[in-house]
């Protein structure tokens, strides 16, 4: 299909379903766009089935079934592109199934996508504007630098305003509505209430309040509530005064809400975790230093930093210096570090386009957020590995009692506010080792992302998603063909034990009809599932049930577990990989509940297909009746 124009293709489509009016909703699964339609007459299925990249259309399960095949996305995309249809929430390349800080972490990085471009532009301003300032090439007080650094912090102060934007997108809210809420949260005399350290009250309820400039979760919690006060009111409003009453009523309730509820849910308990780590300061320094360096990252994701924030001035105007800062030095840099490994291992240009500034600015500045949220968060395992550097070079810095004379966003130019108190050369060696520990795991182990692992607009790009590519040769698992010497064929291996049934009888049209390719299915006995070959991971739907993978020859092999499952929306299914991530032949691909998926009414039957069999020599069933996971059960002649 890479002569299909898939705007052009949806608007076709749409048009042959009967129209935007006729449409109800849309999602789509692995292979086919899934339409709800009003009125299904008005579908002409004979001019949709002869649209150049169609492969065939059904009707079943009360959806009108357009099979596009792998570029059902590209198509699903273009739809969003004109009508109201084909949102990000159609399908996702990452479960929001699974573990709660998984899916967190997902929605968090998908609300930060929009704006990492800018953000990181921002961050290496910052950097660079820190470093003039250090080296005394610019004053401070200097006009020039002045209004350069307002430029650099505009973005990080007003964060709010920007987050609210994305988060009514994803929550689908009135945006504008959400902005006011944000406005209220860094409105000055709301910052000015917060600082003055007198009691604030609402009506006669006290107030605990906190700075809401640059924080995140608590606009982002405010504008998912705003999604459900707003359905309401749109739906109970008399229409002659719903248009205003619903952003004035959302706005004059939401924003004494959030002051009332999250400020001080925040701010006890960052006062509570500040106040143990104090405590623990005081008998194991090492351990409050492994704690300050693993968990700063943590805090300020949350916006519990805040917490350590009067602490540390306090300790500043009382006792000159403040141990709490130290440890927040590996904690940082080893964050950066891991942006470093990425920037150099990944294969994709957008992420590395990403990860290279944010890097700068986290080493130069100590402004981590664009490559946290752009970078180590969505990836998780640099994130992780950060968090084991900072605990260990945190331990070791606390070790030599090191601390701060000055209130400095920790960075290598801000060292020097160490040097005066403490073993500053155990500074240095723990903040090494932190960098070290970081950079090491994370490019030994960290993904290895193709050049479309990284959609474009993930990084707030323009263009259109990238297609796959293929990756130069590497040794073959399944062939034995060394590096550098491209294999002729290539074993797909069995991902489950159990009855092989042939393609053509499997109960589903678009498989059994060879549309997607040739391939096998097999009936389940275990509930983990396998990768059938090594490889990149190059989809995986949000519901779990259906997985890509693109081998280095070029194969791609689509694993979809069930028939029809995607109606289960991920219950019964967990994955185990993420798209961009490198697995080898029998890694773990997903687990899944067997009896949950027969007691919902589905069958289980796992498909196994090569969907770009029609550019292979050829694809072979081994002709068994029977498979167990991992033996050989396609031949495939490149």
């Amino acid at each position: 299909m890479a002569s299909v124009d898939y705007t052009t293709l949806a608007a076709d489509i749409l048009e042959g379903v009967g129209g935007e009016k006729n449409l109800v909703g849309a999602t789509h699964c692995a292979t086919r766009l899934r339409l709800r339609l009003r009125d299904d007459a008005k579908a002409d299925t004979a001019a949709v089935e002869k649209l150049p990249g169609v492969i065939a259309v059904m009707q079943a399960g009360g959806q009108y079934q357009v099979v596009i095949g792998n570029d059902v996305p590209l198509v699903f995309a273009g739809l969003g592109k004109i009508s109201r249809f084909g949102n990000e929430d159609g399908s996702d390349d990452a479960p929001t199934q699974g573990n709660l800080f998984n899916r967190f972490i997902e929605m968090v990085s998908a609300i930060f996508s929009p704006i990492l471009w800018p953000l990181a532009g921002s961050g290496l301003l910052k950097a660079f504007l820190s470093m003039a300032g250090t080296f005394g090439w610019v004053a401070p007080t200097n006009n020039t630098y002045v209004i350069l650094s307002a430029a650099a912090d505009a973005l990080f102060y007003f964060l709010p305003l920007f987050l609210a934007v994305t988060a009514a997108r994803r929550f689908k809210v009135n945006q504008f509505t959400s902005m006011a809420i944000a406005g209220a949260l860094v409105y000055p005399s709301i910052v000015a209430l917060g600082t003055a350290g007198q009691p604030v009250d609402f009506a006669g309820i006290p107030l605990v309040m906190m700075n809401y400039t640059s924080s995140v979760i608590p606009i982002i919690v405010a504008v998912w509530l705003q999604g459900y006060l707003e359905r309401f009111l749109l739906k109970f409003l008399p229409s002659a005064v719903r248009n205003f009453l619903t952003p004035l009523l959302t706005v004059a309730i939401m924003v004494p809400l959030t002051l009332l509820t999250v400020g001080p849910a925040t701010t006890l308990l960052s006062q509570g975790v500040s106040a143990g780590i104090t405590a623990i300061f005081g008998f194991a320094p090492w351990l409050a230093g492994a704690l300050m360096g693993a968990f700063w990252q943590v805090f300020v994701l949350f916006g519990l930093h805040w917490g350590f924030v009067p602490i540390m001035t306090n300790d500043l105007a009382t006792i000159g210096y403040s141990l709490l800062m130290a440890p927040l030095v590996p904690a940082v840099l080893a964050q950066a570090a891991a942006m470093v490994a990425v920037a150099l291992r990944t294969r994709s240009a957008a992420r590395r386009g990403v990860a290279a500034p944010a890097a700068i600015s986290g080493f130069l500045a100590g402004v981590t957020e664009p490559g946290i949220y752009g970078v180590n968060l969505p990836l998780k395992k640099p994130f992780y590995f950060g968090i084991a550097g900072g605990a260990v070079g945190g331990a070791i810095a606390a070790m030599g009692g090191s601390a701060s004379n000055a209130f400095v966003f920790a960075s290598l130019l801000a060292l020097p506010a160490f040097t005066a108190v403490g073993n500053f050369v155990l500074l240095l060696i723990g903040t090494a080792v932190a960098i070290l520990i970081a950079f090491v795991l994370t490019f030994i182990f960290g993904p290895r992302e193709t050049a479309d692992a990284v959609k474009d607009d993930a990084v707030a790009s323009p263009a259109a998603d990238a297609e796959t590519v293929p990756v130069p040769a590497a040794a073959d698992t399944t062939t034995g063909a060394p590096a550098g010497q491209r294999a002729t064929s290539v074993k797909v291996l069995a991902p489950v034990s159990g009855p092989v049934i042939a393609l053509a009888d499997v109960p589903d049209k678009v498989f059994s009809s060879g549309a997607m390719g040739a391939g096998v299915g097999i009936v389940p006995e275990e509930d983990a599932v396998h990768s059938p070959v090594s490889g990149t991971v190059h989809a995986v739907m949000k519901t779990g049930h259906a997985y890509g993978i693109k081998t280095d020859e070029g194969v791609e092999v689509l694993v979809h577990i069930g028939i029809d499952t995607v109606q289960m929306k991920g219950e019964g299914f967990e994955a185990a990989v993420t798209r961009g991530q490198r697995i080898e032949a029998g890694d773990l691909l997903a687990t899944i509940d067997r009896a949950r998926i027969q007691a919902a009414g589905y069958d289980a039957t796992t498909l196994m297909v090569v969907t770009n069999t029609r550019n292979l020599t050829a694809v072979v069933p081994l002709g068994e009746t029977r498979l167990t996971r991992g033996a050989p059960a396609l031949d495939v002649e490149l």
